[in-house]
């Protein structure tokens, strides 16, 4: 059974704005609320869910342990509440990955992120030629945007070993189908520009944390996407703990406050 007309246009809707000269800007969601909000901003083209944050929102710590059907069960309902295309974050693909892809697809996900969680590298290749066969299978442009852990499950590893990592898995997986590289660290300009270098123009995913090069910047310079995992929902819960405070002296709501939902 291959994915429907719907499916198949934002597939190839998300496949374009990764390979547009625009860098793609995802701030990441955990539910409809939070999804329909971000989607309603002026520029947003596309919506990217965070595991950390939806596995947090049922009160389950990140890595897996939340279950998959519950999961999915929220990625659906992300779906069902927009017309963009959505990217899941699906950790390391729970057991079976190009399987947990194929469920995916099957509520209308058009690209995902899968950790690589530093398997042996043959191992992890096979796994994402694996995905985007499921992908081929179901007719879907599919964006899956590789993770390597090379600087994640390493932090304190020597940072040119570290890139030199990612730069052999990122293109083993780019090799293997892969449209995107994702590489989560605190990258200066120089690593930027070697990882660039060396997977091509577009195809490098970097994470929105502080002390990033600029987005102008990376733009111009050949990255593809940044996004902003769980750091999103805490901004978020930063707001809410900061007018409990102001509660608590005696103060309340913001004056600049939203009314959105």
């Amino acid at each position: 059974m291959t994915a429907d007309d719907a499916t198949k246009a934002k597939g190839a809707e998300l496949l374009r704005l990764h390979q547009d000269e625009k860098l793609l800007t995802l701030v990441n969601v955990w539910d409809v609320i939070t999804a329909r909000t971000v989607a309603a901003v002026e520029g947003t083209t596309a919506l990217a869910t965070a595991s950390h944050s939806i596995a947090s929102s049922f009160g389950y710590e990140d890595g897996e342990n939340i279950p998959l059907d519950l999961m999915l069960e929220q990625v659906k309902r992300i779906v069902d509440s927009t017309d963009l295309p959505v990217t899941a974050d699906l950790e390391g693909g729970y057991g079976n990955a190009p399987e947990t892809v194929r469920r995916a697809i099957g509520l209308g996900v058009v690209g995902a992120n899968i950790e690589d969680q530093l398997k042996p590298l043959a191992e992890a290749a096979a796994q994402v030629e694996a995905i985007m066969k499921v992908a081929e299978e179901e007719g879907v442009d599919f964006v899956l945007n590789a993770r390597t852990d090379a600087f994640a499950l390493n932090r304190q590893g020597d940072p040119a070993e570290n890139l030199a990592v990612a730069i052999e898995r990122g293109r083993a997986y780019l090799d293997a189908g892969a449209p995107v590289v994702f590489v989560p660290a605190i990258l200066d300009e120089d690593q930027i520009l070697q990882l660039v270098e060396a997977f091509g123009p577009r195809r490098l995913t970097t994470i929105g944390i502080p002390g990033l090069p600029p987005r102008d910047w990376q733009e111009a310079h050949g990255v593809a996407r940044t996004s902003y995992g769980p750091l999103s929902q805490n901004v978020a819960l930063t707001a809410l703990q900061e007018l409990v405070e102001e509660v608590h002296r005696g103060g309340g709501v913001p004056s600049n406050l939203r009314i959105l939902n």
